[in-house]
């Protein structure tokens, strides 16, 4: 017997093929925005301080507030849009967005600065589970969506690997309130598309929303980013402005998870976590952005400070990795359905791994063909796995919480890049910091000063001047190269640490017939939705077209009644 389920997707023109696309670039054009403005400041900051002058605190805020008001909201709006709209937050975060980079373009001030950088976390953290909940919603077939993904994914990484290539060519040419002006136009056009076309789309909507447990979770996922970012920056880990955080923020994702398995309509439906697929999907979306963030930072300091290329050139030096990410993006479908989220997620990270290692053979010299085929590797490998990490996670999740488990992926995106800079950052201090002691000439002053950074042993070696800072300068750039070659040991066995993590993935990609989707009256306390959680029937997902045997399901196949707006026609 077949049961025809309703929908609670209202498209205004996703209804067709080739509408959805449209909504899928709407989306990843909006998704490149805020992937852009994560790293387009990052070269812009020698301009920005010559400029407006701020302090070291001031200027850490202005680099810091975007992320950590972004990461520390994503739950907030996302469980927000599964309750009021996708599309609705969406529009609101576009516009709000386009504000806060007008005011970030004219800011002469360090503190209107930082203002509008948090303004712009708050935007981004409002279009970034969205855009992943809408896919989930206007792409009900797994193959289609599996393709989408790919290419959202692949638009991420493309953002973050042109933030430094843009803004190098933008302050080179212009000035640095330049990288934010861009978004502007942008915004003006993708804000009337996208309420054209995007669709409406929401959860089950029962019970009130809980305010209580959204400030909880946005101060608890706060409190770990910040006590993880300044771990990165350098503070050790037990003093109270990093361990306070961290412990705090500990505190309270744990008094949340706790108040929503009390709670019979829940912000986030903690039992997502009872399943293996969901729950190492995000950690494997941790361990590689984990890699990704630690290995890209590492790796500007070493094209600018040891090979001494400019900001644009090592931009450009980075592009191959880029290239490689939409390649992995674009073939991710195929590939997933060839050979299976299981081993698609490990051997990316092997392959991840073996491009790491590869690069242990970077020196003191340029050699740009190893460069460029390690990136090439390391681009397609990483991508490869958040690709089937992220399609993996939001499969699982029913579609009403869509934007809960969009949100739980961005945010352990969010914590894995902190935490990869934490950790990774830490390795690298403590092998280099050894490597400038008892340098001939040099006092245990300056010694101790250049320990902190190799840009700082440059600036201590310039004052010293003579044999000793020749001396210093050598020995910074060899120190500095041999805890890279640590910290690269030890990332490609995080790694290979995400490789044993996907052996609890399943090993065939598999089409769930989800009753709980949509079920009028199902929300996470009904018996009925329950056993439909329980009892998913699941079907592998196999060959040709989309929607033309593409699931062939052995048992009733139950199915989404999606009407476009204005038609007139119930959903059935």
């Amino acid at each position: 017997m077949s049961r025809t389920i309703t929908a609670r997707v209202h498209p205004r023109a996703a209804d067709g093929g080739a509408h959805r696309w449209l909504v899928l670039v709407v989306l990843c054009v909006s998704l490149l925005l805020v992937a852009l403005d994560a790293t387009i400041l990052h070269v812009a900051v020698p301009s920005l301080t010559e400029d407006l002058r701020p302090s070291s605190t001031a200027l850490l805020w202005i680099v810091d507030a975007y992320p950590l008001v972004c990461a520390s909201l994503l739950i907030l709006f996302g469980t927000l849009g599964d309750r009021v709209g996708r599309r609705r937050v969406l529009l609101l975060g576009y516009g709000l967005f386009g504000v806060a980079s007008a005011v970030a373009a004219l800011a002469t001030e360090p503190g209107v600065l930082i203002a509008a950088r948090a303004l712009l976390g708050v935007g981004g953290a409002m279009i970034m589970p969205a855009t992943l909940s809408i896919i989930r919603a206007v792409f009900p077939d797994r193959r289609e969506r599996a393709t989408a993904i790919g290419i959202w994914t692949a638009v991420a990484a493309i953002g973050a690997a042109a933030g430094p290539v843009l803004g190098g060519f933008l302050v080179e040419h212009y000035w640095w309130g330049s990288v934010f002006l861009i978004n502007i136009p942008l915004m003006a056009l993708i804000l009337p598309l996208g309420r054209r076309l995007l669709p409406e789309s929401r959860g089950s909507g029962e019970g009130p929303w809980d305010v209580l447990g959204a400030l909880m979770a946005a101060a608890g996922v706060l409190g770990c980013v910040l006590g993880v970012k300044r771990a990165g920056a350098g503070d050790p880990f037990l003093a109270l402005p990093t361990a306070g955080p961290l412990l705090a923020g500990a505190v309270l994702l744990v008094l949340f998870a706790r108040r929503q398995r009390r709670r019979p309509h829940p912000l986030i439906d903690t039992r997502l976590f009872s399943r293996a697929a969901f729950t190492t999907s995000v950690g494997c979306i941790v361990l590689a952005m984990l890699a990704l963030v630690g290995l890209e930072l590492i790796a500007v300091q070493y094209l600018q400070l040891v090979l001494g290329l400019s900001p644009l050139e090592t931009g450009l030096r980075l592009l191959p990795l880029t290239f490689a990410a939409m390649a992995a993006g674009a073939t991710g479908s195929y590939t997933l359905r060839r050979i299976g989220p299981r081993r698609m997620v490990g051997w990316g990270f092997v392959l991840t791994a073996g491009a790491v290692l590869l690069l242990t053979l970077m020196g003191q010299h340029d050699r740009p063909l190893l460069l460029t085929v390690g990136f090439v590797l390391l681009g397609f490998g990483l991508q490869t796995t958040l690709f089937s990490a992220y399609e993996s996670m939001l499969s699982e999740a029913p579609q009403r919480s869509a934007g809960g488990a969009a949100a739980i992926g961005e945010t352990s995106y969010q914590l894995g890049a902190g935490m990869g800079i934490a950790l990774l950052g830490s390795v690298m201090n403590a092998a280099y910091a050894p490597g400038l002691s008892g340098v001939p000439g040099v006092p245990a002053e300056a010694s101790r000063a250049a320990a902190n950074s190799l840009g700082e042993a440059y600036q201590v070696a310039g004052d010293l001047g003579g044999a000793a800072g020749e001396a210093l300068h050598r020995a910074a750039r060899h120190a500095f190269v041999d805890g890279l070659h640590l910290t690269l040991c030890v990332s490609a066995g995080l790694l290979l640490l995400g490789a044993l993590m996907a052996l609890r993935l399943p090993r065939v990609m598999e089409c769930a017939v989800d009753p709980e989707d949509d079920l009028a009256g199902g929300g996470p306390g009904d018996p009925a939705a329950r056993e439909g959680v329980e009892g998913r029937e699941r079907v592998a997902c196999t060959g040709g077209a989309p929607g033309a045997g593409a699931c062939e399901p052995r048992v009733p196949a139950a199915r989404e009644a999606i009407e476009p707006a204005g038609s007139g026609r119930p959903g059935h």
